[in-house]
């Protein structure tokens, strides 16, 4: 993964995007070859008609784009010499030149041009979360993603172990069964039904929770679940029943919970990623679906791809998921610390505008971190 330093500050502060690059755990990153400054020019230039045209590039077209004049030949033999490189590739014999997989993560890692979101662009974004609370917070980053990126925008909800708790409610369902609610810090509710054979013990359920309250308001469950286990140990007889239920409660509400738990992701909407041009092939855009039909499938390629940091940019050879061969991911963590909270960020074709979508995802995760502490 081609990571970058934060480029969007704060929701106050505005700086630039791409830095340096390093590869993920999931994806292997070929070395970007060294480059002059006339095939920095050039390929800047292919890769910035590619992406606005979703199409072969020609030195015509470069010229246009280039700050200083070329001939024709300068041009078509510089981009000779970036095919060779493996920077660009002929798709037939009498089309222009597209950039490769290679050709984009070294566009991306040193020559994506920043563009910083501007002002009245932060101020709009942020006043679209000021009613936004919980699960909501998440639809409306998610729903944001799509709309201004034009792809399929996402957020993985906050990992259960390290969110930290609010509130422990205790609700009686049935005879046979109490749902166990979580609620974290920045509003998001977790469910979990269990096992309980009861009636009309709903007051002593609201007892157990106020004690629960006590113990883990404040912390991570992580360390609610340590705290707990402990108390466990150190009871030593049945005398204090309510104390052990409330234990025994706690421990399967909190440490029962599947790994999955917890990281559900909310996603956009479909209908800007059928506006581009690749996914109008329904066979590519079938692929696309069979790889992230499961919102499992699609966390567990996440999690291969976690950026450590600022925001990243995968591309989709590099998961080997057939289906996102022809895609890529722009992803950053939110919440804070060394161990983030989620992950958002768009997915979409290889050619996207790079120096815009970075700094929105970048601004986003900044908004999403204060938003969930707040």
């Amino acid at each position: 993964m081609e990571r970058h330093p934060r480029s969007g500050g704060s929701p106050d502060e505005t700086s630039a995007v791409p830095g340096g690059a390093s590869p993920g755990r999931s994806v292997a990153v070929a070395a970007a070859p060294a480059l002059s400054e006339r095939q920095e020019r050039v390929l800047r230039a292919v890769v910035t008609a590619y992406v606005g045209d979703a199409a072969p590039v020609g030195s015509l077209t470069v010229s246009h784009l280039l700050p200083i004049p070329l001939s024709a030949a300068s041009i078509r033999n510089t981009m000779a010499e970036l095919a060779e490189l493996g920077l660009l590739s002929k798709p037939h014999a009498s089309a222009g030149r597209v950039p490769t997989t290679l050709g984009l993560r070294t566009f991306v890692s040193k020559l994506a041009p920043p563009r910083p979101l501007e002002e009245y662009e932060r101020r709009d974004i942020a006043g679209s979360f000021e009613s936004a609370a919980g699960d909501a917070l998440l639809r409306v980053a998610s729903d944001l993603l799509s709309q201004r990126t034009r792809q399929l925008g996402f957020v993985v909800a906050p990992r259960l172990d390290r969110v930290t708790l609010q509130h422990v409610a205790l609700v009686r369902v049935s005879s046979e069964r109490v749902l166990a609610v979580l609620v974290s810090q920045g509003g998001v509710a977790y469910r979990r039904l269990l096992d309980d054979v009861g009636q009309g013990d709903q007051a002593e359920l609201d007892r157990i929770a106020s004690a629960l309250n006590e113990r883990v308001v404040g912390r991570s469950l992580g360390e609610a679940r340590e705290s707990l286990v402990r108390e466990w140990r150190s009871l030593r007889s049945e005398a204090d029943r309510l104390r052990r239920r409330a234990l025994l409660l706690a421990a399967r509400a909190l440490g029962e919970l599947p790994a999955a738990d917890g990281a559900d992701v909310f996603v956009g909407t479909w209908l800007a990623l059928l506006d581009q041009p690749e996914f109008r092939d329904p066979g590519r855009l079938r692929e696309l679906l069979r790889a992230i039909e499961t919102k499992e499938r699609l966390l567990a390629i996440l999690d291969q791809m976690l950026p450590g940091g600022g925001p990243g940019v995968a591309f989709g050879e590099g998961t080997g998921e057939p289906g996102l061969r022809h895609c890529a991911l722009v992803v950053a963590p939110y919440g804070g610390g060394e161990a983030p909270l989620g992950l958002l960020g768009v997915l979409g074709p290889s050619r996207m505008d790079y120096g815009r979508i970075i700094p929105l995802v970048d601004y986003l995760s900044h908004v999403m971190t204060e938003r969930i502490g707040a």
